[in-house]
C-alpha cells in the first residue's frame, strides 16, 4: 500500500518538479538580459527589489524590435553590413556562418526541416527508430550516390537535441502519420508515451482533402 502511494506521489511530483525547474532555469537565464539596462533603470534601483520575469519581457521586446528593424530596407542594409563585418573575423566567421545556416533552415517559414517524422533502420538493418526528414543531400554528395536519397536526423533519448545525421535511400524510409510533437514525445519518453491512434473520421477527412 505504501509503495503504491509512493509511486502515485512520484507520478505527480516528478513531472511537476522538472517542469518548474526548467521554467525557473529559462526565466533566470532570460533575466540576465536586464544587465543591458543602465544601473539607474535596474528593477532593484526603481522598485527596491528584484522582479523575476522582467528579463523575459525585455528579451521578447528586443527580439521583436530587432525583427521589425530587419524587416525594413534600412534594417536589412544594417544586417548585411554587420554580417560583412563578422565575415572578416576568421574564427568568428566560421562559427557564425554555421549557426546561421542551421537557424535559417529551422526558423524560416518556408523551410522543410523537421516537418516529417520517419521510421528508419538504425543502428542496423532489422532495428527501427524515429528520425526526421531534414532535406535532400547537396549536389556534390547526390552526384556520388545512386538513386534518390534524403537527409535524416535521428535524435537520441531522452535528449533529442543531440543525435546523428544520416543519409538514407528514399525507399528505405517510411513516412509516419503523426505530428513532429507526437514523434518527439515518443522519442523523449523512450517509447513509453505512444502517439494517439488516428481516428477513422480524421483519416477519412484527410483522404477526402487529399482527393
Amino acid at each position: 500500500m505504501i509503495r503504491r502511494y509512493l509511486f502515485a506521489g512520484l507520478l505527480i511530483w516528478v513531472p511537476l518538479g522538472i517542469t518548474l525547474w526548467v521554467v525557473n532555469l529559462l526565466v533566470s537565464t532570460l533575466d540576465l538580459s536586464l544587465g543591458l539596462l543602465p544601473p539607474a533603470w535596474q528593477p532593484e534601483a526603481l522598485f527596491g527589489f528584484r522582479i523575476p520575469g522582467l528579463g523575459v519581457i525585455l528579451t521578447l521586446a528586443i527580439v521583436l524590435g530587432t525583427g521589425a528593424l530587419a524587416a525594413n530596407f534600412l534594417g536589412q542594409k544594417l544586417v548585411r553590413w554587420t554580417e560583412s563585418l563578422v565575415a572578416r573575423i576568421p574564427i568568428v566567421k566560421s562559427i557564425y556562418n554555421s549557426v546561421k545556416q542551421v537557424s535559417d533552415t529551422l526558423l524560416k517559414g518556408g523551410g522543410q526541416a523537421f516537418r516529417q517524422p520517419l521510421l528508419v533502420h538504425y543502428p542496423h538493418q532489422g532495428s527501427w527508430t524515429i528520425g526526421f526528414l531534414t532535406g535532400k543531400p547537396g549536389e556534390n554528395i547526390a552526384a556520388r550516390l545512386q538513386g534518390d536519397h534524403v537527409n535524416v536526423f535521428v535524435p537520441t533519448t531522452p535528449n533529442p537535441t543531440s543525435g546523428f545525421f544520416l543519409i538514407f535511400r528514399r525507399e528505405d524510409v517510411i513516412e509516419l502519420d503523426m505530428s513532429v510533437d507526437e514523434a518527439l514525445k515518443y522519442v523523449i519518453s523512450g517509447g513509453v508515451v505512444s502517439p494517439p491512434p488516428k481516428s477513422s473520421a480524421a483519416k477519412a477527412s484527410k483522404g477526402a482533402a487529399a482527393g
